[in-house]
């Protein structure tokens, strides 16, 4: 029999269990007393000392996730399976898929820039579709219920392309990648770079401490599995802290904030696809 003494409760509403937490100063908040920050919630206090933003209902926190609260990271993972399924059934359609769409040097160098967004929904095998789309899963749905599903969209792609551009301007001169990678790990960057804004608090430093051993650990994985573009991974991670922190710096205690957001993200998306169809 469980101990209610050891859930944490709300410290504006003692009688309201939570394992919610504000993203500035840690207190335990129930969703009632939640605001939306760009990444994370914010008690009523760090709120006022900020501006007002808009408050998040409860179950767009605290629900499983769904098409109905995550619908592009759903529609993102029927994509990249789909995609992958009709490639399996039909080896010649992945032969031409990967011949006109990977993310293949040579082929960006005279002008097919829009490979570097196109090879993010091809996978090169089983295991890496799986854990692609369990790594989107886990890292996707909450961040789209903060900042949006267009700025979501928008993150995502630009990541992608960083992770190409990366690739492109350090790798070998005939590499050839493909996977959703990039983008991935453009997500994991918005998240850490919240974590790291928000590692004064307890949650917050928590947060940014696991997030730094998963990076380690993601990082150190082409040391022992051949053919991992860590390169992409880079550049992916990247995109998604730059973009994070002009979320912060321009978006954030806006009144239009997912708006701001969302142009943020497609305009560096269109930045890193002008380079790549330039250099």
């Amino acid at each position: 029999m469980s101990d209610s003494r050891t859930v944490p409760v709300c410290y504006r509403h003692p009688d309201r269990q939570t394992y919610l937490s504000c993203s500035e100063c840690g207190r335990h908040i129930c969703p009632d007393c939640s605001y939306d920050a760009p990444v994370g919630q914010k008690c009523p206090e760090c709120v006022r000392s900020a501006g007002a933003q808009r408050v998040v209902q409860a179950r767009s926190i605290t629900s499983k996730p769904s098409f109905q609260t995550s619908p592009v990271v759903f529609s993102l993972v029927a994509i990249n399976v789909a995609i992958y399924l009709i490639g399996l059934v039909s080896p010649s359609t992945e032969l031409e898929m990967l011949r006109n769409y990977a993310a293949w040097s040579p082929a960006i160098e005279a002008g097919e820039w829009w490979r570097g967004l196109s090879a993010a929904f091809l996978h090169g095998g089983t295991m890496h579709i799986i854990f692609n789309m369990y790594f989107l899963y886990i890292f996707g749905p909450r961040l789209e219920r903060q900042v949006g599903s267009v700025a979501f969209s928008g993150i995502y792609l630009a990541s992608a392309a960083g992770g190409s551009l990366a690739t492109y301007l350090f790798g070998p001169a005939n590499s050839l990648s493909v996977g959703a990678s990039g983008a991935l790990f453009g997500l994991f960057g918005a998240w850490l770079y919240a974590a790291y804004r928000q590692r004064g608090s307890a949650a917050g430093s928590a947060m940014f401490n696991q997030l730094g051993a998963i990076l380690l650990i993601n990082m150190a994985l082409p040391l022992f599995i051949p053919n991992i573009d860590w390169r992409a991974h880079l550049g992916g991670l990247a995109t998604g802290i730059v973009v994070a922190f002009l979320w912060e710096q321009i978006a954030a205690r806006r009144g239009n904030a997912r708006q701001m957001r969302a142009v943020i993200a497609f305009a560096v998306l269109v930045g890193i696809l002008v380079l790549l169809a330039t250099i």
